[in-house]
Formats: C-alpha cells, sequence, structure tokens
C-alpha cells in the first residue's frame, strides 16, 4: 500500500516528509525490539536466575553481527546517498536501492515469524494478541517505508509501475523471512529466546545504521525526532494493550 503513493502522487517527497516517516519507523522498531522481543526473551529465560540475560545479550549481538555481514556482502545503496556500500558492483543505482531496502526487510519479517512460532509453541509469555500487535506495528510502519523506496525509484527515472513494483519487491522478504522464522523456531523452540533478541539487535541496527541518520540530517530535524516518539509511543500502546 505505501509503495502504491509512487501510483497516485506526482512529485517526490520531500525531504521533510521522508525524514518524518523515517522517525516514525525508526521508532516503532525500537519499541517493537525492546517491548515485543528483548523483554520477553528475558522472562522465557527466568530459570537461568542471574544469567537469564545471557540468551537475549547473545541473541542480540548475533542479530547485529548478521545484519553487519550482509550490509558488507551485499552491494546497496541507501535512499538519498550517492556511494554504494558493500562489495563493487555494475548494479544500477535503482537495483541497489532495492536491496537497500530489501536487506533491512529481513529483520522486520523475523520479529513477526518468531513471535507466531512462540504462540504456537505454546508459550505462556507470548500470546496470540502480542503476537498480533507486533504484526499491526510492523505493518504500519511499513506503509512509510514502502512509499519511502518507490517515490525515488520514480524520481530516478523509472515508470511508475516499476517504481510500485520496486517498492513491493522490496517488502516481499517480511513474508518470506516470517515463515521461514517459523519453520526453524518449530525445529528447536529451546532456541526461541536467542531468535527473539535476534531480530531485535537486526532491527535495532538497521534502526542506528539508516534511519537515525535519515532523520536527523538538516534542517528541522526535531520533527524527525517529534515522529520518532510517536511511532514509539504506539508500538509501546499496542502491545500492552493488546498484549
Amino acid at each position: 500500500m505505501g509503495a502504491a503513493c509512487v501510483l497516485f502522487m506526482k512529485n517526490n517527497l520531500g525531504n521533510l516528509v521522508q525524514r518524518c516517516l523515517a522517525g516514525f519507523a525508526a521508532g516503532v522498531m525500537v519499541a517493537a525490539s525492546v517491548w515485543s522481543l528483548l523483554i520477553p526473551a528475558i522472562e522465557q529465560s527466568a530459570s537461568m536466575g542471574t544469567f537469564s540475560f545471557f540468551p537475549a545479550f547473545a541473541g542480540f549481538w548475533f542479530g547485529v553481527m548478521f545484519l553487519l555481514a550482509l550490509d558488507h556482502l551485499i552491494p546497496h545503496l541507501h535512499v538519498g546517498s550517492e556511494q554504494s556500500e558493500g562489495p563493487k558492483s555494475k548494479l544500477s543505482r535503482t537495483t541497489m536501492m532495492v536491496l537497500a531496502v530489501t536487506l533491512h526487510n529481513i529483520p522486520e519479517g523475523m520479529a513477526v515469524g518468531v513471535m507466531y512460532a512462540g504462540f504456537l509453541a505454546g508459550n505462556a509469555q507470548i500470546t496470540a494478541a502480542s503476537a498480533l500487535a507486533l504484526s499491526i506495528g510492523i505493518a504500519i510502519q511499513n506503509f512509510p517505508e514502502g512509499a519511502i523506496i518507490s517515490m525515488p525509484l520514480r524520481a530516478e527515472g523509472m515508470s511508475r509501475r516499476k517504481a510500485f513494483a520496486g517498492g513491493v519487491v522490496s517488502g516481499i522478504v517480511e513474508p518470506i523471512g516470517a515463515v521461514l522464522t517459523i519453520i526453524a523456531s518449530q525445529l528447536i523452540i529451546a532456541a526461541l529466546p536467542y531468535l527473539l533478541s535476534f531480530a531485535a539487535g537486526a532491527m535495532l541496527y538497521v534502526v542506528v545504521e539508516e534511519l537515525m541518520p535519515e532523520l536527523s540530517q538538516g534542517k528541522h530535524s526535531n520533527l524527525g525526532t517529534v515522529f520518532f516518539a510517536v511511532g514509539f509511543s504506539l508500538m509501546m500502546v499496542l502491545d500492552v494493550a493488546l498484549g
């Protein structure tokens, strides 16, 4: 739905609008990482006593290192950047822009998948409502993410249909990642706290590495911060009210 904005809007998103949307998405992802993933991971490890933090700590760092490795192995170009990252490649700018968003959508799908895996496994700390709350939060922040990628693709010279398709393709890894994570979690239920915190670490890596710089650059950076707070509080309310 977010990517479909390119089919109806004539002009590209302004820098101020992109900054606000990036702030909102970052707020949702940070709140989801803490309330829906890290806290449940620690609670599920309560039987470890003093070391109940360890699964969350280890999984978190695995998630960070996983995204760091992908950033170095896959050529990609962040929206608004002139210099690509990863290995040198002859891929077009538009292809690398799609790859950048696709790469950073992976942990969002994993986060939803691991929550539903915990619910299906009968985990007491994860209810259908809490899994739904995370799904809703991720879906809401996916709307601005779709627009943030499809509109710049149009500005790069793509047709509206191709720009829309690029936005859709960049997000399709989320349901795929969710399903694969559910399957993997069902096979190794004991690893659920590690997988929850893995998704949290990967999402927070995306926030700090990509979204934070975007929302804080240029004039009126305080608006990005305000929308970060809006996204964070919305996700927190969803998680507590539904969870």
